[in-house]
């Protein structure tokens, strides 16, 4: 008997309650590294100013790598979903198993190059030397939980694209508590551990990936995941699935990769500002990853859905799919731009940097709130470009944008040395060059009938 036959059907229904339903434990899953990240600069913020500060650039370095993870992982969920919309339920399985062997790859290119080359570009680019040295030592740690970041975000491909995203919290919410708990552990020398500074935050983000991977490959395995999707049948080396994904993510890896380079680009013209102007950008990234979780889990649901719908043959339905979407997308920031104005003094106290750091804070805070709500719909439509196969046009989109994005914030910050709130009004300008042309393309209809 076929799969077809045999499994049951993993085809989405248009409409709210299943927007819900796939969205709202992403937005979970995404929140609590998010809240990792707090957590990190909570507990580095209270160690000193230049350590927060710090972890704002080895935040961003690390999260270049970190994205090209996701670009894989995106374009390995457009073709679960797609397959998955299609009932081609068999060849889901083997899909997966060739996205694991390409993030192996990816994460030992990843290695490769902190240790290799970006020594010498950090000691380039930052004005600070012993800034620069304590960066690279940070890296040299931090970069080795990559091979446990790419393959645990393979689940979200596989977990998403099947209609199965209420089981990604296990795994995050396991990566949460090792964090929080190593990090007050080997920062400050609690519960009999030394106290390693700076460092301890590198040492225990690895652990917690290596957690998170551990126990979300338990419930792959208990939940009979694995065995339903054949996942570990057959690992041998299949050339024309390796090309497929290639050829679906590595637009996507790039394009994310860009996108988070001209925001370490943005964070080094912010470095030469000093230690405040760091840290103050810093909280801010910490923003708009947070309160962002909910934006970029109506994101994946847009990919996934718009595949899964497109598999069905429903096409005419799509762009009613994309606008419900950003309807919630666009409800929940509005909720918490509010929230994050009204108590804007409250929120940034949480760092521990006094008065002279809430108060040049806030007004780029106003700014990012503004930008929170514009990328609240931005993302869904240039996710929609995603899951309707074409990764080349929202490759072309996010070229287009970051170059506007990097002469903007060079123009204002080294050119003109203007203030970083200036600066940051590059996300508003950023954001809106992505919204009107993902909008456009989705409207021509140029993508219907795209096979992948």
């Amino acid at each position: 008997m076929s799969a077809e036959n045999t499994t049951p059907s993993l085809q989405v229904n248009i409409d709210s309650k299943q927007i819900l339903t796939i969205s709202l434990p992403i937005a979970l899953a995404i929140l609590v590294p998010q809240l990792n990240f707090i957590t990190n600069n909570i507990f580095l913020g209270a160690l000193s100013s230049q350590a927060l500060a710090i972890g704002g650039i080895t935040g961003v370095y690390y999260l270049i790598f970190g994205v090209m993870g996701q670009g894989l992982n995106n374009g390995l969920q457009a073709l679960i979903s797609r397959r998955a919309g299609e009932n081609r339920i068999d060849e889901i399985g083997i899909i997966f198993s060739q996205g694991v062997y390409l993030s192996v790859i990816l994460s030992i290119i990843g290695i490769s190059f902190t240790y290799l080359i970006a020594p010498s570009i950090f000691h380039y680019l930052l004005h600070d030397t012993e800034r620069a040295n304590l960066v690279i030592h940070f890296l040299k740690i931090r970069i080795w939980g990559l091979p446990f970041l790419f393959i645990y975000q393979m689940r979200n491909a596989l977990l998403v694209g099947t209609n199965q995203s209420k089981f990604l919290i296990i795994g995050t919410a396991t990566e949460a508590f090792v964090n929080i708990f190593f990090d007050y552990s080997f920062i400050f020398g609690h519960f009999g551990f030394a106290a390693m500074g700076l460092n301890g935050a590198a040492y225990a983000s690895i652990i917690a990936e290596a957690m998170g991977l551990w126990v979300i490959y338990l419930v792959i395995h208990y939940q009979k995941i694995g065995a339903r999707f054949s996942l570990f049948n057959s690992w041998s080396l299949q050339t024309d699935y390796i090309k497929l994904i290639l050829k679906q993510s590595s637009p996507l890896m790039v394009q994310y990769m860009i996108s988070i380079v001209s925001w370490e680009f943005f964070y080094i013209l912010i470095e030469h500002k000093g230690e405040m102007a760091l840290a103050v950008s810093n909280s801010m990234r910490n923003i708009f990853g947070f309160f962002g979780s909910f934006t970029w889990a109506f994101a994946a649901t847009a990919n996934t859905m718009v595949s899964n719908v497109i598999g069905q043959g429903k096409q005419d339905e799509v762009v009613k799919l994309i606008r419900k979407i950003m309807i919630w997308s666009l409800g929940f920031a509005a909720m918490v731009c509010l929230l994050l104005n009204v108590f804007a003094t409250s929120f940034l106290s949480i760092y521990g940097q006094g008065p002279e750091f809430i108060s040049e804070a806030i007004p780029v805070l106003r700014i990012v709130t503004i930008a929170l709500l514009i990328m609240s719909a931005s993302t869904i439509w240039l996710s929609a470009v995603t899951g309707t196969g074409q990764s080349n046009i929202t490759l072309s989109i996010e070229f287009v944008a970051i170059i506007i994005y990097i002469i903007y914030v060079y123009t204002t910050l080294e050119y003109y040395n203007l203030p970083i709130s200036i600066g940051w009004m590059s996300e508003i300008i950023y954001w809106i060059s992505l919204l009107l042309p993902s909008y456009l393309y989705i409207r021509s209809n140029k993508w219907k009938n795209k096979k992948i």
